[in-house]
């Protein structure tokens, strides 16, 4: 249940006053997970978005898990106000692992930082990020990853003019490439992404991409 925790509180919605719960993705797969988690056989239907995408979604109401849900730190438009989650130590790594599904990202990419001056310096680099609109909630992911990822990580503001501020907490780091083995080798057990593929019903997608940064 931690997983459809992290889930509901990124892509998901309580409804205010309703007892209703909705959950969407861009993913239909993973809408279908959350209602197979939930031992629940509700439709998952489709809509369009504004820019004319697809979003699947499923909805129902279910009021004594509407009501767990708020007991442990959801409520309705959390956006802005999500804090601190209540999840025991033992269930974390599935609650982080329903946040990265919901709002999170793995990019996986070579970075190419002086092409004209060093045609060849290359090195692979992995970041781990969590999104979110509320700093109470990244500080909150921050302190309890502490001692999995086995760092700090960092948090990176963005500024939104006439709109909220908007929060990552990132985990970075990178591997050389053969070509560079004249310099320092850094470590990199990449923890919290294995810890985090090991904990969900569905495979993590991890974005890969050659880019000069």
């Amino acid at each position: 249940m931690a997983y459809i925790v992290g889930l509901t509180a990124t892509d998901g919605c309580l409804f205010t006053g309703r007892r209703k719960i909705n959950f969407k993705s861009e993913d239909r797969q993973l809408v279908e997970t959350y209602l197979n988690v939930l031992g629940r056989t509700n439709r998952v239907k489709q809509a369009r978005t504004r820019t004319g995408g697809v979003v699947y979604f499923t909805e129902f109401h279910d009021s004594k898990l509407y009501e767990w849900f708020r007991s442990v730190g959801l409520t309705p438009r959390k956006s802005l106000t999500l804090g601190a989650i209540d999840v025991p130590d033992a269930y974390l790594v599935s609650l982080a692992r329903g946040l990265m599904d919901g709002d999170g990202s793995i990019l996986n990419f070579v970075h190419r930082p002086t092409v004209k001056t060093y045609p060849n310096y290359r090195y692979e680099r992995i970041w781990v990020c969590f999104h979110s609109a509320s700093r109470p909630h990244i500080d909150f992911l921050r302190a309890r990853l502490r001692f999995i990822a086995g760092t700090n990580g960092y948090v990176e503001t963005a500024r939104r003019e006439g709109r909220h501020d908007f929060f990552k907490l990132k985990y970075g780091k990178g591997l050389r490439r053969p070509e560079q083995r004249c310099r320092r080798r850094e470590s990199n057990p990449h923890v919290l992404r294995h810890t985090l593929l090991k904990r969900a019903p569905v495979p993590i997608r991890i974005r890969r991409r050659e880019t000069k940064l």
